[in-house]
């Protein structure tokens, strides 16, 4: 499979360029740089294309590691983004059957994406058809261009593709600040089709259960249900190691979590963290700290407290148990007063 490779500079900073992979993967180079055309064309409203040829950047894959059969995750840092880690922050994972290959979440950036795919080519010769987005965060969205021009059908709760476009634009300014040069070509997939409820993906002997949830961790949350392994990928309702985020309500997020104790599951791929964890039991941490900020929340607002005095000592006893606590708690207490207020 043949794919078309540039190097692509910002206009605004021409000596910030970035090699870039089109993976149309044509049979042949006349080919490949044919479908590659309209992507290069796109690119050309905010970049310089120079270089077009044939062929592969040639680096190492992220890693992946087989945590069930024919199941593979990539374990993001649990950092924030940065140039050092390029915003592979997030889990990403592909689920292998016996006709074709389904991608959940896409991580942080275009290069990224390119990089799942080579790790999936690199594992299997089926075609890459689905890309299911657990929701809607810039670290588990943004490689998505990366897998639709290799061919993935994007596929998200239905109300990812709202909550996404009116984000689009910050997330864009928050990736180039925070990434840099290796945010180039990066931008929203669009999602071609959404789940409401429920639907199952056949990817030949081999059946994904998708299932959309009410408002929690946030506005659009969509899991992943290997039902040959007994494996749920969570996104974002579930981290391990990395502080939860709140991004939605607080109250639903914890009536979810009840909601997904009766799944059919045995194990589960956090967001962040894990790779791998024991379900329900891996949730306990993650339910322990919600409920002390929901508790918290409610005990200062019936004191009267302001939100400052709210956020600068809401569950501050779940400090020393997580990484990025002092990052993200301010502002999980600033959702949660706002949210519990106003009941």
């Amino acid at each position: 499979m043949i794919d078309v490779l540039a190097t692509v500079c910002l206009l605004v900073a021409p000596g910030t360029c970035a090699p870039r992979v089109v993976p149309v993967g044509a049979e042949t180079c006349v080919e490949a740089e044919a479908a590659a055309l309209a992507r290069l064309e796109a690119w050309r409203r905010e970049y310089r294309v120079e270089g077009v040829r044939c062929g592969t950047l040639g680096e190492p894959a992220p890693g992946f590691e087989e945590v069930a059969p024919g199941l593979f995750v990539h374990r993001g840092e649990v950092a924030l983004a940065d140039p050092a880690n390029g915003g592979d922050i997030g889990n990403i994972a592909f689920v292998v059957g016996e006709e074709a290959v389904a991608v959940i979440d896409a991580g942080g950036s275009r290069a990224l994406g390119e990089a799942v795919v080579a790790a999936i080519r690199a594992e299997t010769d089926r075609p890459i058809r689905y890309l299911v987005l657990t929701h809607y965060h810039p670290d588990h969205v943004f490689g998505g261009t990366a897998l639709a021009d290799a061919g993935a059908e994007v596929l998200s709760h239905e109300r990812l593709p709202d909550a996404l476009a009116a984000r689009a634009e910050s997330y864009g300014e928050q990736g180039r600040r925070q990434i840099g040069a290796a945010f180039i070509g990066s931008e929203p997939p669009r999602v071609d089709r959404t789940v409401a409820a429920t639907e199952v993906l056949d990817l030949g002997g081999r059946a994904l259960e998708l299932q959309a949830w009410p408002v929690a961790h946030s506005e659009a949350d969509l899991t992943v249900l290997d039902l040959a392994t007994g494996t749920l990928f969570a996104g974002d309702l579930l981290v391990e190691r990395h502080l939860p985020t709140l991004d939605g309500s607080l109250v639903g997020w914890l009536g979810v979590l009840d909601l997904m104790e009766g799944l059919d599951a045995g194990q589960a791929v956090p967001g962040h963290g894990g790779p791998l964890v024991p379900w329900p039991e891996g949730v306990v941490a993650e339910r322990r700290y919600l409920g002390a900020l929901e508790r918290d929340v409610r005990a200062l607002l019936a004191q009267g407290a302001t939100i400052t005095e709210t956020v600068g000592v809401a569950a501050r006893e779940e400090r020393g148990a997580w990484a990025l606590f002092d990052e993200h708690n301010p502002r999980n207490a600033t959702e949660a007063y706002t949210e519990l207020e106003w009941e």
